[in-house]
């Protein structure tokens, strides 16, 4: 008999969790054994109970799915850690892997995208659902000492940040969720390898990026 590989799903919507986890039932070599909102107890769970793979939402509550791949590579390199998403932002996706991710999928993907990454993660490839493959296999035009680009999503947040709104008040100018807002605005940090908001407005507007 194959081992079954045992997986846990973090996403903070229990409609996806619930979507995702009837998509992967018919998964003969893989066994869900929980399934979390957030990723408050996930170190500690997988402390405590023996875990082969991850599928973690990039956008959680408290930390995100980046920052926590990074921790669970830390600290149990051995477990495959794969992204979920609805953006397939290159610079988040870059993100991800460069914190040991083993792959990352959209969550408009199709369930033989799912199948695929899962099992080729499990034997130890790098994966991309097919959306987000188009993007990264894309050549730069860039290298990496170049200042990279806002996306339209850290542009429009940016654009509010520079006029001094506040993360609530660009959540509710744009419609977004404050968490939402607040996830952007860590990223855009790190991108330009800022410190605060005063620092990467500064540069990007000696760089023209909010024109």
């Amino acid at each position: 008999m194959s081992k079954k590989y045992k997986m846990i799903v973090v996403d903070d919507h229990p409609i996806v969790i619930s979507g995702i986890s009837g998509l992967l039932s018919d998964l003969e070599n893989v066994e869900i054994i929980e399934k979390m909102q957030s990723g408050i107890s996930l170190l500690d769970y997988i402390e405590n109970n023996e875990t082969d793979l991850v599928l973690i939402d990039i956008f959680l509550p408290g930390s995100t799915g980046i920052d926590l791949c990074k921790a669970i590579k830390q600290k149990y390199p051995q477990v495959v850690v794969i992204g979920m998403s609805s953006q397939s932002e290159r610079s988040l996706v870059m993100q991800f892997i460069q914190n040991g991710g083993n792959g990352y999928i959209l969550k408009s993907a199709s369930f033989d995208e799912f199948k695929n990454c899962i099992n080729q993660a499990i034997e130890g490839e790098i994966v991309f659902s097919d959306e987000v493959k188009a993007i990264v296999s894309q050549p730069m035009s860039e290298d990496l000492d170049t200042i990279p680009s806002l996306s339209r999503r850290e542009k429009d947040i940016a654009v509010l940040l520079s006029k001094g709104k506040q993360t609530q008040e660009i959540a509710d100018e744009l419609f977004l969720s404050f968490l939402t807002v607040q996830t952007h605005r860590r990223n855009i940090l790190q991108k330009y390898k800022t410190k605060n908001v005063a620092e990467l407005i500064t540069l990007l507007l000696k760089n023209n990026l909010l024109d």
